[in-house]
């Protein structure tokens, strides 16, 4: 497969990238490089990256619309997926600009090119994050996600209706993927287990928000590839029995499929730092804080029908996980 990877030189990206060449796939990656956090871990992912056959990079940003358009009209892709996007509930709060410009605005230019040239199937990053205030659980993609708590939350749902908009006027097969607290190796340092990483390492104390009081369906990330993987090569098909009287969120009429990448097995925040600190062999610092401005309290996915559409629901425990990042991390940062 000839695929067009979107936020190449991003955590999930780079792992995605990496499994599609070491099966023999080629890749054509784009990403701007930007500054969000740490540059060099981007570098490095793609120098990983170029030193394989198979692989392609041009840096560009999402919202340069002619850099876009002559992509799409210069390759030809067997699928497209979409993993850039500017990230992060808490940054939303102090630069809400910013996600207008790379999550609407970029995505809309993915949408118009795989529009231009028929794209087979469009694969898109969403998140648990549009679940915002429901409370009920575990989250389904039955469920109607009308209540986002945070500007990121709203423009990842606001993808889910572009993307279902293209479905159903141009007949644009799209799939969006809800991921759920994404970790592992090569991760991003804004996310939880790398901040509290490098702070006990550090001796400094970490910041656990609702004093503790948290739950997350954690999701190691060689479980959201694969998943990733058997989706992309699976394209949907409209609903016959969709009824708009009844309108079901988790499918349609249109080629249009949304699922959870999750494990279903939230884990308490406390017992996460729990296995870190015996990975670390080390106690941590903590700084228990309330609740931070968009944030929510618990999250678990029901992935069922993600493994009724392709036989598979991630299975990689914490403490696995947590074991392969803390390697990586020492290695990386030679701690």
């Amino acid at each position: 497969m000839q695929v067009f990877v979107t936020g190449a030189a991003g955590f999930i990206g780079f792992h995605l990238i990496r499994r599609l060449l070491e099966e023999g796939g080629r890749v054509f990656g784009i990403d701007n490089l930007n500054p969000y956090y740490d540059p060099r871990l981007k570098t490095d992912r793609l120098s990983i990256l170029e030193k394989t056959p198979g692989f392609a990079f041009q840096r560009t940003d999402l919202v340069n619309r002619q850099g876009m358009e002559a992509i799409f009209r210069e390759h030809e892709f067997d699928a497209v997926v979409h993993l850039a996007a500017q990230a992060g509930v808490r940054y939303s709060l102090e630069n809400p600009y910013v996600y207008v410009d790379s999550n609407l605005t970029g995505f809309m230019n993915v949408l118009e090119g795989c529009r231009a040239v028929s794209v087979p199937h469009l694969v898109f990053a969403s998140s648990s994050s549009v679940y915002g205030a429901n409370t009920k659980m575990p989250f389904s993609v039955h469920h109607n996600v009308d209540h986002p708590v945070s500007l990121y939350a709203a423009t990842k749902k606001a993808n889910e209706l572009m993307a279902h908009t293209y479905a159903s006027l141009y007949g644009l097969p799209c799939t969006g993927l809800r991921f759920f607290t994404v970790y592992g190796p090569w991760g991003r340092p804004d996310m939880a287990l790398f901040k509290f990483t490098k702070a006990i390492l550090e001796d400094s104390a970490i910041d656990i928000y609702n004093h503790g009081n948290m739950e997350r369906d954690f999701t190691y990330v060689d479980d959201i590839v694969e998943a990733l993987v058997r989706v992309m090569r699976i394209k949907p098909k409209p609903d016959s029995s969709w009824d708009g009287g009844s309108p079901d969120p988790g499918t349609s009429y249109a080629p249009y499929r949304i699922y959870n990448i999750g494990g279903s097995r939230p884990v308490r925040l406390m017992d996460f730092i729990g296995v870190l600190e015996k990975a670390l062999g080390k106690e941590a610092l903590k700084n228990m804080l309330p609740l931070q401005k968009g944030d929510v309290v618990a999250t678990c996915a029901d992935a069922q029908d993600l493994e009724d559409a392709v036989g598979f629901r991630p299975r990689i425990t914490v403490e696995e996980g947590i074991g392969h990042f803390v390697r990586w991390y020492r290695e990386y940062y030679r701690v």
